[in-house]
């Protein structure tokens, strides 16, 4: 229904915050990970009609004993596929902040 926005809601305090995290934290790879995780669920949802072009958007929201099983949804699986995405870039960012270093040491 609305999983996709808890990635978007990081997605855009990671943009607007880009500028003061240090480089090395590839802020930029994380930002793509999630902008491009939000519009492929979007997508998906527009696919399900499960998001309109007209108020109130989002489908769960018309009748108001479903929002609290759309806020259970943003929970649990919106809430997974972030940690999931934030758990690939922390492995990406480890990795390639080891590689240069062990480089450097056999040359």
């Amino acid at each position: 229904m609305a999983c996709f926005l808890v990635p978007m809601a990081l997605a855009i305090i990671t943009t607007a915050l880009r500028k003061q995290i240090p480089s090395e934290y590839k802020i930029d790879l994380l930002n793509l990970m999630l902008w491009g995780g939000c519009v492929m669920l979007a997508v998906e949802h527009l696919a399900h009609q499960e998001i309109v072009p007209y108020p109130p958007f989002l489908t769960a929201m018309e009748n108001p004993a479903d929002i609290p099983t759309m806020l259970h949804e943003m929970a649990t699986l919106g809430g997974a596929m972030t940690i999931g995405i934030l758990a690939v870039w922390a492995i990406i960012v480890a990795i390639t902040s080891r590689v240069p270093a062990k480089v450097a040491e056999e040359a």
